[in-house]
C-alpha cells in the first residue's frame, strides 16, 4: 500500500494541533500544581465557639506539623508520655477519640494537612469542685493545666532522638492507633519529603531554643512569652553573653480573654506595654506560631469579635458565697481595690471599667511601689519593643504602640476566681493567700491541680489534690511571691476583713 505524506497544510494543522495539547497540558499541570502543592485548604467551623477552639489563624503555614505526623508521636513515644499521649502536657481533649486537642487547627498547605496551635491552646481552662467531677471548661480562662514549656521539648527531643526514623514514623502512622494507611506513594512522600522537613526543623528550632534548657522550669498554667519570641522571630542569641538570669527567667500566667470590649485604650498585658487589642491579637498570634506573611487576619478578627462581649463565668457555687460578707467586702473593695481595679456597682451585674470613677485603672504601677517579680518586666526589652514597631511593616496594621514600661498594668477583675494562681507570674495560689504579707503567703506548693477551693477561691495548692502536680518554689528567679503588700494593698487588715473581702470577689 502506498503512503502519501502529508501535504504542507495537513503538516501545520498537525503542528497547531499538537501545540494546542501541550499547552492544554501544560496549563491541567499547573492547576494541579497549583490545587495541591500552592493553594491552602482551611478546615472552617461555623459556630463562634468551635472556630474559637479549632480555626486556623496561620500557624500551620510556617510552623505546623503533619496531622498524621501529631498523631503519630503519643504512639511512638508511648512509654514517655503514657496512655494519655499530650494529655500528659495538660492539653483537653473533649472527647476521648478527639484526634487533636483544643487549640490545635488544621490547613492543607503543599498538599499535606498540617495542624499547629491557634488562640484556645492558651485560653481555655478547666475546674471541678469535687475529684470525682469531670472538668468543666471555662472558655476564655487562662490554660491552668498547658505545661507549654515541656511539651516544646518533648518536640525538641523528638527532633534530636536517633530513633526517630522515616521507617518508625510511617509505622506509627499505619498503625491502628493513628489509621493512617498510607499506600506506596504517601509513603514515598512521607519517607523522602515529609519526615526530612520535620526533622531538620525540629532540629533547627532545637538550636533557637536551646536557652529553654537553662530557665526554671515555667510549670502548668505560665509561659515565657517573650525570649522564644526573640529567638524565633527575630533570631537573637540568648546564650549567656546577650542575656541575663532575671531577663532568662520571666515566666508569667496567661491571661483570661473575656469582655475584650471595655479593654480597648487600657494598657494591655501584665507590664501594660500595648493599648491596642487588635495590636496584642495579632502579637499573640505570633506567639502561636504564625508569620507577618502567613498570619489569618479575618480568621483572628473573628476571634476578637467572639471575644469583644464574652461574659465572665459566674462563681461555680453560689452557696458557698457567705451574703452577709458580701456588703462589708464591698465597701472594702471599694476602698482598697476599685481605684486600681474597677468593680461591680452595688446592685448591678455589670462591672464597670469606668476610668473617670477609677483612674489607675489599666495604668502601670512602678516596680518600686508594686514590689513584684522582676522577671516578666525584665524580659521585655527597650530593644525588643523596637524591634517589634518593625513588624508588619508596609501593612496599614504595623505595629505602633509597643513601648518599654516602668512597672507592671492594673488589670480589672472580672471573673477573677477563675483565674487562679495570681499576681502576674502565678506566684500565690489563692485570693485568700494574697491579702497576707507575702512572709505569710506560700513559699512551696503545687500547682496543676483543677480542683477549686471555694473558700479560699483558687486551685488547690496541696499535694494531695491531684497526681503529678508541679512543685512551685518561689525563691526561684522568676517565681518570688512578694510584693502588691501593705496598707495601701490590704494585707494590714484583720482576718475577718480579708475574709470578707473574698467573699466579694467571689460575686465579680
Amino acid at each position: 500500500m502506498d503512503y502519501d505524506p502529508p501535504t504542507p497544510v495537513e503538516s501545520r494543522l498537525a503542528k497547531k494541533r499538537m501545540v494546542r495539547w501541550l499547552v492544554i497540558a501544560a496549563l491541567a499541570l499547573l492547576g494541579v500544581y497549583y490545587l495541591v502543592f500552592v493553594n491552602q485548604y482551611v478546615i472552617a467551623y461555623q459556630d463562634d465557639l468551635d472556630h474559637f477552639k479549632h480555626g486556623s489563624i496561620g500557624s500551620e503555614v510556617a510552623s505546623g506539623v503533619p496531622t498524621l505526623v501529631l498523631r503519630a508521636l503519643p504512639v511512638m513515644y508511648k512509654n514517655e508520655l503514657g496512655p494519655g499521649g499530650f494529655r500528659k502536657f495538660g492539653l483537653l481533649y473533649e472527647t476521648p477519640n478527639a484526634e487533636l486537642p483544643i487549640g490545635f487547627s488544621r490547613r492543607v498547605v503543599q498538599g499535606v494537612e498540617r495542624a499547629w496551635l491557634n488562640c484556645a491552646v492558651c485560653h481555655v481552662g478547666t475546674y471541678r469542685l469535687a475529684a470525682t467531677d469531670p472538668p468543666k471548661y471555662i472558655y476564655g480562662a487562662p490554660s491552668n493545666n498547658l505545661r507549654l514549656q515541656e511539651f516544646s521539648k518533648f518536640l525538641l527531643g523528638v527532633g534530636a532522638d536517633p530513633g526517630f526514623t522515616a521507617d518508625s514514623l510511617i509505622a506509627a502512622i499505619n498503625s491502628p492507633e493513628v489509621g493512617g494507611r498510607l499506600n506506596f506513594v504517601e509513603e514515598a512522600i512521607y519517607r523522602c519529603i515529609v519526615y526530612p522537613r520535620v526533622r531538620d526543623a525540629l532540629q533547627e528550632l532545637g538550636k533557637r531554643l536551646s536557652f529553654l534548657n537553662r530557665q526554671n522550669d515555667w510549670g502548668p498554667g505560665r509561659v515565657d512569652t517573650f525570649n522564644p519570641y526573640k529567638a524565633i522571630q527575630f533570631g537573637q542569641s540568648l546564650d549567656e553573653r546577650h542575656i541575663t538570669n532575671e531577663e532568662l527567667n520571666g515566666s508569667s500566667d496567661y491571661p483570661s480573654i473575656w469582655r475584650q470590649r471595655p479593654r480597648e485604650g487600657l494598657f494591655l498585658h501584665w507590664d501594660g506595654n500595648n493599648s491596642s487589642v487588635d495590636e496584642r491579637n495579632l502579637s499573640a498570634a505570633l506567639g502561636a506560631g504564625v508569620t507577618p506573611v502567613t498570619v489569618d487576619r479575618k480568621s483572628i478578627a473573628r476571634v476578637k469579635q467572639w471575644t469583644w462581649n464574652l461574659a465572665p463565668p459566674e462563681f461555680p457555687d453560689r452557696s458557698a458565697i457567705n451574703l452577709a460578707a458580701v456588703e462589708r467586702g464591698q465597701i472594702l473593695y471599694a476602698e482598697y481595690c476599685a481605684s486600681c481595679h474597677g468593680m461591680r456597682d452595688k446592685g448591678s451585674q455589670q462591672y464597670s471599667y469606668d476610668r473617670h470613677r477609677f483612674p489607675a485603672l489599666g495604668e502601670v504601677t512602678k516596680l518600686d511601689d508594686i514590689a513584684t517579680d522582676r522577671g516578666r518586666w525584665a524580659s521585655y526589652t527597650k530593644d525588643f519593643s523596637g524591634s517589634q514597631n518593625l513588624l508588619y511593616a508596609g501593612y496599614p496594621w504595623r505595629f505602633s504602640h509597643f513601648r518599654k514600661t516602668g512597672g507592671y498594668a492594673n488589670q480589672p477583675l472580672d471573673g477573677i476566681w477563675a483565674r487562679s494562681p495570681y499576681l502576674h507570674n502565678g506566684s500565690v495560689p489563692t485570693l485568700r493567700d494574697l491579702l497576707e504579707p507575702a512572709k505569710n503567703r506560700p513559699t512551696v506548693w503545687y500547682r496543676g491541680s483543677d480542683l477549686f477551693d471555694v473558700k479560699k477561691v483558687g486551685y488547690r495548692s496541696d499535694a494531695e489534690a491531684g497526681a503529678e502536680l508541679f512543685r512551685y518554689d518561689t525563691s526561684l528567679s522568676g517565681n518570688s511571691n512578694a510584693g502588691h503588700e501593705g496598707a495601701y494593698y490590704g494585707t494590714d487588715l484583720s482576718p475577718s476583713d480579708k475574709d470578707a473581702l473574698v467573699e466579694y470577689m467571689k460575686t465579680l
